[in-house]
């Protein structure tokens, strides 16, 4: 018969393998939540540091970030087993697991403050038109999204370029802005609002007798290549993908002629202008618009939320009586709480200047620009 002290013993060797065995399973749940407590954090004093700046530009302070460059952790993931006489009682000859285990994390966080050329690169220098239809494409609003990227609008009037500038100090100017991006908006609800870059071919024609070997293997590499044969002569062609113009119809639909004349009138402009073009006979073309968009930087955009807290506040602008129905008209861009005491109902909330300050609705997401 065999004796209990060794069943229990090998229930124990069981019991321990088991546990043992534990620990890649233990590994992985243990790095998930790592990985997303740091992810969480890392967005959250991204939000609170933008809040902080809104703040300071609310005041007339410079803006200042620091940015989280690097993020390395060492996980130690330990398991202890062993067996050990009962101390007590009849058993006192049976074995009793000795079971432990520990996780050690040793994080290394790299933070370094955004300053000089990166400073300039990143915060002070205008968005270019890629990002504005990037966040367009991901669904964002063109009214909030222009409202806050947009320093101003320029319309061609019989021929001659007017500004409108979006300040609400400048209430002509805002009035007229706001009814633009509301119009736009306007077409968007009803999903017949493009932002596409304009595609066309480029064509050249050159000698054959000027061609070597060498330079034909080289030029098959970029163009298309077509031998005339009563010129004597190869014919290149490349697809080029243009500026992007905002339209209320498929700009692939225009002649070929078209889109180049469209496409050499808008890289006339900064490039940090946006193109738009509202044509009749098309949804919300009972008030065809040609005119751009004017960029600000990162840097314009914290101070035009900071003076719109107070010192420039925002008004309700009533949309064009040309523009079709609007979802959605709010009076603010960024809806921002400024309380003495934290806001109940508010999880993202920062102290400054005495104050807190939280949002009170979503808004468009705005990110540092690499």
């Amino acid at each position: 018969m065999a004796d209990p002290s060794i069943d229990q013993f090998f229930r124990c060797l069981t019991g321990s393998l088991a546990l043992l065995t534990l620990a890649g399973c233990l590994s992985p749940p243990t790095l998930n939540r790592a990985v997303l407590a740091y992810d969480e954090a890392i967005t959250d004093a991204i939000s609170k540091q933008l809040l902080i700046n809104i703040a300071r530009a609310q005041h007339h302070e410079p803006i200042h970030f620091t940015g989280v460059s690097n993020v390395a952790a060492t996980f130690d993931f330990r398991i202890s087993a062993g067996a050990t006489p009962a101390l007590t009682g009849e058993h006192g000859r049976t074995l009793v697991p000795l079971l432990g285990g520990a996780v050690a994390e040793n994080p290394t966080i790299s933070i370094t403050p955004i300053e000089g050329e990166e400073f300039t690169k990143r915060l002070l220098t205008p968005f270019q038109e890629n990002k504005l239809t990037l966040l367009l494409r991901q669904g964002v609003d063109i009214d909030l999204l222009l409202r806050l990227m947009a320093k101003e609008l320029r319309l061609q009037n019989e021929g001659e370029e007017v500004a409108y500038r979006n300040h609400p100090i400048d209430r002509d100017g805002y009035d007229m802005f706001r009814k633009v991006v509301l119009h736009l908006s306007a077409i968007q609800d009803a999903n017949h609002l493009y932002a596409e870059a304009l595609t066309f071919e480029r064509t050249w024609t050159i000698p054959a007798e000027s061609v070597t070997a060498e330079g034909f293997t080289a030029l098959e590499q970029q163009y298309l290549i077509t031998y005339q044969r009563d010129q004597r002569a190869y014919t290149l062609r490349k697809p080029v993908s243009g500026r992007i113009l905002i339209t209320n119809y498929d700009p692939a639909t225009l002649p070929e002629q078209e889109r180049i004349r469209l496409h050499e009138t808008a890289d006339q402009r900064p490039v940090n202008d946006v193109t738009f073009d509202i044509r009749p006979g098309h949804y919300g073309g009972d008030w065809p618009l040609h005119g751009d968009f004017r960029l600000r930087s990162f840097n314009a955009m914290l101070n035009f939320l900071g003076r719109s807290v107070e010192e420039e506040t925002e008004h309700h602008v009533e949309k064009d009586l040309r523009t079709p129905a609007v979802a959605e008209n709010p009076v603010k861009t960024m809806d921002l709480l400024v309380l003495d005491k934290t806001p109940a109902d508010s999880d993202l909330a920062v102290k400054s200047h005495g104050q807190y300050y939280a949002p009170r609705t979503g808004v468009p997401s705005i990110t540092i620009a690499k």
